[in-house]
């Protein structure tokens, strides 16, 4: 049965391939991202987080099937846990009363494998206390230290752990709305593209994200998981991070993630 789905970062990346798959199986996708989607809305922002939300009622009369929150940024500075930690929130947060009005609801965020690497722990528990501006004075304060990196993989982290929390509450769960993350390993984009054709780089990349089972990925490699866990028949997967990341958490965890 066709389902009305909303999609951020539908413009580029994994968004963008998750947009094509489920319209190519005869699904509405209204596709959210900074300009060129049905809804053009700066998830960095408090009022790009109102906008994406009331276009999103307006655009759907009040009704949603599933949110997939694609839209992230790599940046070595704190724009990077506004967008993806709070503006994901922020997301799946806002829609999640079109999500009870609609049929068999799903929700699902983009994390990372760069979650299990280090973090920088005043970001990520500011985070995880809703606190904003402490998490971003935490991250700059990262940055003027020299350790901008962690910007990434301490929101990623946070957002997983978001996950984790929220996916059980009555809210979800208890509103029959399972809420997943996928966690991919290295992803083929024009972000990290360069990186991969650099043989110094390329080394370095794949001794962070070691992935054994095929190597760096294409983004449409997702789209099949993606689709699942936010369709009907997935009935019992929540509050899971699925790593889709050829190996790589298995590497670098090994047994310690269970």
């Amino acid at each position: 049965m066709p389902r009305t789905y909303l999609v951020t970062g539908a413009a580029s990346g994994i968004g963008n391939a998750t947009a094509d798959h489920l319209r190519a199986h005869g699904h509405t996708v209204i596709g959210a991202d900074l300009k060129g989607g049905d809804i053009s809305a700066d998830l960095a922002t408090p009022d790009g987080r109102a906008e994406l939300v009331a276009a999103a009622r307006e655009l759907t009369g009040g009704r949603l099937d599933a949110v997939i929150a694609c839209a992230g940024i790599a940046r070595f500075d704190p724009l990077t846990v506004r967008v993806n930690h709070f503006g994901a929130v922020a997301t799946l947060e806002g829609l999640r009363p079109l999500l009870a009005a609609g049929q068999s609801p799903r929700a699902l965020v983009i994390g990372s494998i760069d979650a299990v690497h280090p973090t920088d722990a005043a970001t990520v528990e500011a985070a995880l206390a809703g606190d904003e501006e402490a998490a971003v004075a935490a991250a700059q304060a990262a940055v003027d230290r020299g350790e901008g990196h962690l910007a990434y993989s301490s929101s990623k982290a946070a957002i997983s752990r978001w996950v984790r929390r929220s996916a059980v509450a009555a809210e979800w769960a208890g509103a029959g709305i399972p809420l997943n993350a996928v966690a991919p390993g290295v992803i083929r984009t024009p972000l990290t593209q360069p990186l991969l054709d650099d043989p110094e780089m390329r080394a370095v990349v794949e001794e962070a994200v070691p992935m054994p089972l095929r190597g760096p990925a294409a983004p449409d490699e997702l789209t099949s998981l993606i689709a699942w866990l936010t369709s009907p028949e997935n009935t019992l997967v929540t509050g899971q991070i699925v790593y889709a990341d050829g190996g790589a958490d298995a590497v670098l965890r090994g047994e310690t993630g269970w």
